[in-house]
C-alpha cells in the first residue's frame, strides 16, 4: 500500500432504506390521503410485521418515522424486533393535497381534471391547494440527510413514511430535476427502497423491493 493510499480517508458505505407503511383503508378505496391519519388494517400490521423481520436482518442503526399512525405503527414493528428507538417527525409526512385528501382516484379525475392532468405531465402543481413536491422534498430530505450524518461510516438508517414523500425525497436525493421524479415507479404497501453512498453521491440500489436486497456482482463496482 503506498504513503497515498495510506493517507486517503475510508469510503463512507452508508444506505438509506426508505420504507412505505403498512396498508390503510384509504389505500384499499384508492382515496387520496395525504395528511389525513389513517391507521393500519390488521392486513397492513400483518405487512410490517413480516418487513420488519426481514429489515431487522439489515441490522439497521437509527429509525426515524413519520408521525402518522399509520407510518408510526409501522415502525414500531422494526423497533419491537430490533430494540431501537424511533425518532417521529411531522418532516416525513405525506404531501398535503387540501381538497384531494379523502376523493378517490375517480373523484379528483372528474373533479380536477386538469389539475391532475398537469401533475401527471410533470408540471408544478398544488394538487388540491395544497403543497408542491418541491416543498415535501425541502422538510423531508435535510431530515433524512441529517440523521444519515449521524450513522457510522458503514451504518443503515431506516426511514419509515409515504409513498409520495419517499419518492420526492429520492429523487432530491439523486439530484433528479422535479419533473422527473414521476419516473421512479410508486411504492406497494410495506415495500422499500435503498440508497446507498458511492464515490459520486447517492445512487438507488434497490426500488419498490419485498425482499432483502442483494449485493451486486459483476462489474458495477
Amino acid at each position: 500500500m503506498s504513503a497515498t493510499d495510506a493517507a486517503a480517508p475510508a469510503r463512507s458505505s452508508r444506505k438509506i432504506v426508505l420504507w412505505r407503511h403498512g396498508q390503510t383503508s384509504w389505500n384499499l378505496e384508492r382515496r387520496f390521503q395525504g395528511s389525513t391519519d389513517i391507521e393500519l388494517t390488521e392486513a397492513g400490521l400483518a405487512q410490517a410485521r413480516r418487513s420488519a423481520r426481514l429489515l431487522a436482518s439489515l441490522k439497521p442503526d437509527a429509525i426515524v418515522a413519520s408521525d402518522l399512525k399509520r407510518a408510526a405503527a409501522t415502525a414500531a414493528e422494526l423497533a419491537a424486533v430490533t430494540g431501537l428507538p424511533v425518532t417521529h417527525t411531522e418532516a416525513l409526512r405525506e404531501t398535503y393535497a387540501g381538497e384531494w385528501q379523502g376523493l378517490t382516484h375517480e373523484e379528483i379525475v372528474e373533479k380536477y381534471g386538469e389539475q391532475y392532468a398537469a401533475w401527471k405531465r410533470g408540471e408544478p402543481v398544488r394538487r388540491g391547494g395544497g403543497e408542491l413536491e418541491t416543498e415535501v422534498a425541502d422538510r423531508a430530505a435535510p431530515v433524512v440527510l441529517d440523521h444519515t450524518e449521524r450513522l457510522p461510516s458503514t451504518g443503515t438508517l431506516v426511514v419509515v413514511s409515504h409513498g409520495g414523500t419517499i419518492r420526492t425525497t429520492i429523487g432530491r436525493l439523486l439530484g433528479l430535476e422535479a419533473h422527473a421524479w414521476e419516473s421512479l415507479g410508486g411504492l406497494s404497501n410495506c415495500c422499500w427502497s435503498v440508497l446507498g453512498e458511492g464515490a459520486r453521491g447517492w445512487r438507488l440500489l434497490e426500488h419498490n423491493a419485498g425482499t432483502l436486497p442483494e449485493p451486486v456482482l459483476g462489474d458495477d463496482d
